[in-house]
């Protein structure tokens, strides 16, 4: 294999910073000097599955068809992307809606869970209601081989042209798709780490972008509904820019899911799948 980093490739979609945020005025503490800045949009976005109420989860207002493809998939509302059959979004300002339709076994399966989310940026499995949910019975992925070292080369830097809105104002993560040819090819942000992953991976399917070989790249802390979504997907490779918590990488492990931390000044640390005698 050469043995050079990849070549970037240019992104599929590109989102104006400015479409998903707003200027503000702000002063010092002794109001004797003022100025204005850009910060990030967030909105309520409420969700309805054949016409049932199902989440309303807090979100950057870009790429809300791929968000809700992702999130309809990571959350196990669906096992496949063509069991929504129809998606309308409507609404403007801070209050949004999106109407979904979707497969009868698909709905049938929705209701068998009987939870109502109450969707913030923060943990992710909000308004889940037993045990059971937090932690489902996942198929184990076959396993796949780790990246090159140098795909991963100055990676906090290039990931940088596929965070606008982040260069532009802050206060959001993002979530990136690297090929299995090491190029990167895909990424969306929001303010929810949660939610730009959904995002990430309904960009992915909506734009039929293959994901053999490849993995997925993460700004936020790693936890668990990350790996989880990240298995549902079908993603072999997780790569974060934080730390993961520890039952990320018992899951990652139990899963044969890659799981590679990347911190800011040291080299990557492979947690999944663990060597021989490690713990």
């Amino acid at each position: 294999m050469n043995a050079k980093r990849p070549a970037r490739a240019a992104p599929a979609v590109e989102t104006p910073a400015t479409a998903a945020s707003q200027t503000y005025s702000y002063c010092n503490l002794e109001y004797t000097e003022s100025a204005s800045t850009a910060l990030a949009e967030e909105v309520a976005l409420a969700i309805a599955y054949n016409g049932i109420s199902q989440a309303v989860m807090l979100v950057t207002p870009t790429d809300l068809e791929d968000f809700i493809v992702g999130f309809s998939l990571g959350s196990g509302i669906i096992e496949d992307a063509s069991d929504i059959y129809d998606l309308q979004l409507s609404g403007t300002g801070s209050a949004q809606y999106a109407q979904v339709t979707i497969a009868n076994r698909a709905f049938w399966n929705l209701k068998q869970q009987r939870r109502q989310l109450a969707g913030t940026s923060g943990c992710g499995l909000c308004g889940v209601e037993a045990v059971e949910q937090a932690l489902p019975d996942l198929k184990v992925l076959p396993g796949a081989p780790l990246p090159p070292a140098e795909w991963l080369d100055g990676l906090r830097h290039r990931i940088g042209e596929f965070q606008p809105l982040g260069q532009h104002c802050g206060a959001v993560h993002a979530a990136v798709f690297m090929n299995g040819n090491g190029e990167l090819l895909l990424g969306r942000e929001d303010i929810g780490r949660h939610n730009a992953l959904d995002k990430l991976i309904g960009g992915l399917i909506r734009q039929k972008i293959p994901t053999t070989g490849g993995l997925a790249i993460v700004t936020s802390r790693c936890s668990l509904e990350l790996i989880q979504k990240v298995l549902r997907a079908g993603i072999q490779t997780l790569v974060s820019l934080s730390s993961p918590t520890s039952l990320a990488v018992q899951w990652a492990r139990r899963h044969n899911l890659n799981l590679i931390h990347l911190p800011q000044k040291n080299a990557p640390r492979v947690y999944s799948p663990a060597r021989e005698n490690q713990a």
